[in-house]
């Protein structure tokens, strides 16, 4: 058991039966009343976010993770197919089980979080970022970089983002994996 001064960025707990990750969190002590914790958790089994606050020294149940390297294979009637670059063992995951699943392209690295205790498979995290083609958008305008107007554009993944008004088609974009934004243009 451990309380919630223990808390930090990316720990694992069990909460109303069910597996937690904290996302980010908060030590707030008011002028009037006792310190307490502010915490935004997200489910591993289901991916749904709660906002969520416990008394300071309250006891939280900590769970072991690991972190396992897989790489994305393909997708099929039985879901994503990864497969773990170290053993070469092949798993599949639901399309549901994992945040912005559409920006995964074959041979992209992912970390699969494993319950410890029993082996059992929770969710996949993309990295922080990928960078992929862009297939479809309008035509850019030249110059226009001073203003923060975007326009949607379809990935080479099938995924659609929102990137600025000067990228054109077959231009190489970084995007962030968990809010789906733009990042940079890269050039190749």
């Amino acid at each position: 058991m451990a309380s919630t001064s223990d808390i930090k960025n990316g720990l694992c707990l069990k909460h109303n039966s069910d597996i937690y990750s904290v996302v980010e969190f908060q030590h707030v002590k008011p002028g009037k009343g006792p310190a307490f914790v502010r915490c935004k958790i997200k489910s591993l089994t289901s991916g749904k976010v709660l906002d969520n606050t416990w008394p300071s020294g309250h006891k939280i149940e900590t769970v072991r993770v690991e972190r396992r390297k897989f790489q994305y294979s393909y997708k099929d009637d039985t879901g994503l197919q990864f497969m773990n670059t170290e053993t070469w063992e092949q798993i599949a995951l639901q399309e549901e089980a994992i945040t912005n699943a559409d920006l995964l392209m074959e041979g992209v690295n992912v970390d699969v979080l494993v319950l410890s205790e029993d082996e059992t498979i929770l969710t996949c995290e993309l990295p922080q970022s990928v960078t992929q083609k862009v297939s479809y958008t309008e035509p850019g305008l030249k110059g226009d970089t001073a203003t923060n107007a975007s326009k949607p554009a379809k990935l080479e993944s099938g995924a659609e983002v929102q990137v600025p008004l000067f990228i054109n088609e077959g231009d190489s974009v970084r995007i962030d994996s968990s809010t789906r934004s733009y990042i940079e243009r890269v050039k190749q």
